[in-house]
């Protein structure tokens, strides 16, 4: 197994973390629930702290690939620059999620101002991973290209 494996393997966690965490948290807002909000916003923390390992993996991950047949700097580029402003976001929302949890210990509730922002946020986030990933995607698989570019 190389830095490539590895960053292949734990990729999917933001992707599907993320978008699970989204529908628990709409599902906690439809139900008005205290509990399920809590971990719907401990899941965007997790999530952020495993994007960070996704990131770090990536350029390991390129050293491994950068040589081979098909891969260009191009597309290398292009998924990287997706993934440093997804981690900005990520990390964004995983600290804006973190900060829920605290005002939830201190108050006992977790401000609606803070779910929403978690929720819009989140959305926004959702659309980088997505972007990223695809992206990535890019680098190894051509049938995914876009070659009208």
């Amino acid at each position: 197994m190389n830095w490539a494996h590895v960053h292949l393997m734990i990729n999917h966690f933001p992707v599907i973390g993320t978008l699970g965490a989204v529908l628990l948290l709409v599902y906690a807002l439809v139900r008005k629930s205290e509990d399920v909000k809590k971990v719907s916003l401990g899941l965007f923390v997790l999530i952020a702290l495993t994007t960070l390992a996704v990131y770090f993996t990536g350029q390991k991950a390129e050293e491994a690939v950068k040589n081979l047949p098909g891969v260009t700097e191009a597309y290398i580029s292009r998924h990287e620059e997706a993934a440093s402003l997804a981690l900005v976001l990520m990390g964004a929302l995983g600290a804006i999620a973190f900060v829920g949890l605290f005002l939830l210990r201190r108050s006992g509730s977790i401000p609606r101002w803070v779910v929403i922002l978690v929720l819009v946020l989140s959305l926004v986030v959702a659309g980088a991973v997505g972007l990223t990933t695809n992206l990535g995607g890019q680098i190894r698989h051509p049938e995914i290209r876009d070659h009208a570019k």
